[in-house]
Parts: structure tokens; C-alpha cells; sequence
């Protein structure tokens, strides 16, 4: 068995022609390790339940609120332990957040508080990871699993805009 390569076909700079470019992939590589770990562990917790935020976000005050909807989708009980933060935005009390969705329930919903977690424009402009929140969760009691939580596209727009006037960013 010959080791794993990742192949690429790139023009580099006025190039007109691609060039086949092959990189080697360590074995085992840690990387990729943890990726697959990672993408199999959040694929077990949605087996069970789709872990969404909630429709409805509203300013109050300096924080947005908002809900933590979690949807049957298969047997098991399932239980979020945290919410946590990005580089944009803390989930206030994120890390003592809880919701549970009985095994015999088919809708559970706790509310969730969020405020910008820096307010100079330069985080702005860097908003690779911002709407990125990773939430611990598990099912039937077993191994906490990270899921990632985005809110949709016109609710980050908006988040910026409420950060932004929050943070007195004339924006």
C-alpha cells in the first residue's frame, strides 16, 4: 500500500498552464486525525437532534438574546453542557448552559444570551471564525462532543450591525 498524497493543479502567478503539485500525507497524521474525529463525533450528536439557534433574535440592551432549539431526529436523550464563545461574540453563562432533550421529547428550548466579546474595528475586518459557536454536547450520557452552531447568513449580518453600534463603531 503506497502512503496518501493530496494532489493539486495550480497556476501560479501569469502561469497559463496548471501545474501538478502532489504533497505527502503523513501516516498517521494528526491532523487528519482530528478532523475525522471531529466530523464523525458532531455527525453522532445530529443523528439524535438538529441543534439550531432559534428564529427570533432581539436587542436588549447591550446583548442579543435568542433560543437554543434542539430537534428530535433519532432515539437517545441529549444533553448540551456549554455554548461557547468565538472571537467575536460570548455567550453569556455559555459554560454553565444547559438544555436536555428527554429521549422521549421531541422539542427542547433554553434561552441564550449573546455580547460582543472584543469592540475595535480591526476584529471586524478579521471575521474569519466570528459566527463559528461550538457547543458541547452528548447523547444518552456519553462523551461530550463539540458541535459547531452558525446562525444564517442575514442573521450574521445583522449581528454586525449590532455589535458594531454596541461597540460605538460609527459602522
Amino acid at each position: 500500500m503506497r502512503p496518501a498524497t493530496v494532489v493539486a493543479h495550480v497556476r501560479a502567478g501569469s502561469e497559463q498552464r496548471l501545474r501538478r503539485v502532489v504533497f505527502p500525507v503523513p501516516h498517521p497524521d494528526p491532523v487528519l486525525a482530528r478532523l475525522v474525529r471531529d466530523e464523525c463525533s458532531e455527525h453522532l450528536i445530529r443523528q439524535a437532534a438538529e441543534l439550531a439557534f432559534g428564529p427570533t433574535w432581539e436587542q436588549h440592551g447591550d446583548a442579543m438574546r435568542t433560543t437554543l432549539i434542539l430537534t428530535r431526529r433519532g432515539p437517545g436523550a441529549v444533553t448540551v453542557h456549554s455554548i461557547g464563545g468565538t472571537t467575536h461574540y460570548l455567550v453569556t453563562g455559555g459554560e454553565t448552559l444547559r438544555a436536555e432533550l428527554d429521549a422521549s421529547a421531541q422539542r427542547a428550548e433554553v434561552p441564550v444570551e449573546i455580547t460582543p466579546a472584543r469592540c475595535d474595528a480591526h476584529a471586524f475586518a478579521e471575521a474569519k471564525k466570528a459566527f463559528m459557536f461550538p457547543a458541547r454536547a452528548s447523547v444518552d450520557g456519553g462523551e461530550e462532543r463539540v458541535v459547531i452552531l452558525t446562525p444564517p447568513e442575514q442573521v450574521q449580518k445583522r449581528l454586525i450591525r449590532y455589535a458594531a453600534d454596541v461597540c460605538d463603531l460609527g459602522g
